[in-house]
């Protein structure tokens, strides 16, 4: 995929991508603040950096919001670490490691803990300290729920998922979102017991809530919270505009 950069302001850069597959321009801000813009193959670069100035205001507003949901120094990532930035002078490129209770960043001094590069290293390493926490305590929690609720699953399996929590298909395998890690236990084991009735009950109609009714009564109230919450890291995600 080709690609070029290009400084939009004294404070952005804009970096705009070739697609085969575009049709039209597309700008879009990343979950690490990158601005992009799609463009079709044929398309000069020109057109995209031309499209990307008549949304400079857009642009500015949405880099204003990101600045409010980058990883900070100290953050904790699900229940069991704490993400801490080191810059040293020895460090060539940024780097991460993931520790028992630590999330550890060590990036040049050249570089400062908001720097793109810097947060897309420490993205990832969040990324997998959740699925190791996932991976560790939400089959046991299943488990646990399954026999509690006498309810039976076929598997379960952990994956990164952009928009729902969690899954269960017709011969009761149940996947579940890494970013459970992130929210309160009450709301984890709410999702855990929604995709156990769903080994039971599959459509979302009045058969199914009665079911999660029988075996969670604060179902209501738990289904109300989990509005509050999405499955990212920063609490944001990518925004786009067409």
């Amino acid at each position: 995929m080709a690609f070029k950069q290009f400084a939009l302001d004294e404070r952005t850069t804009i970096t705009i991508y070739k697609r085969r597959a575009s049709r039209s321009l597309r700008l879009s801000i990343a979950p690490n603040g990158e601005v992009r813009v799609s463009i079709p193959a044929w398309a000069p670069y020109s057109a995209g950096l031309q499209f990307a100035r008549s949304r400079h205001d857009w642009i500015t507003k949405q880099a204003q919001n990101h600045i409010t949901n980058l990883l900070a120094a100290g953050q904790a990532v699900g229940k069991a670490h704490h993400l801490h930035f080191i810059a040293s002078p020895q460090a060539k490129k940024t780097t991460s490691r993931v520790l028992t209770t630590e999330i550890t960043v060590t990036h040049p001094t050249t570089l400062t803990v908001n720097d793109p590069t810097v947060q897309k290293v420490a993205d990832a390493a969040c990324i997998r300290a959740l699925r190791g926490q996932a991976e560790q305590l939400l089959p046991q929690r299943l488990a646990q729920l399954a026999r509690i609720h006498d309810l039976d699953y076929k598997s379960i399996s952990i994956k990164r998922l952009k928009s729902r929590w969690g899954s269960c298909d017709q011969q009761r395998n149940i996947v579940l979102n890494l970013f459970l890690m992130q929210l309160p236990w009450e709301c984890i084991d709410y999702v855990l017991i929604h995709e156990l009735v769903h080994t039971k009950v599959m459509r979302h109609g009045p058969d199914f809530w009665q079911a999660m009714a029988e075996e969670l009564p604060a179902v209501a109230q738990l289904r109300k919270q989990m509005r509050a919450y999405q499955p990212v890291l920063h609490g944001s995600p990518a925004t786009a505009v067409a």
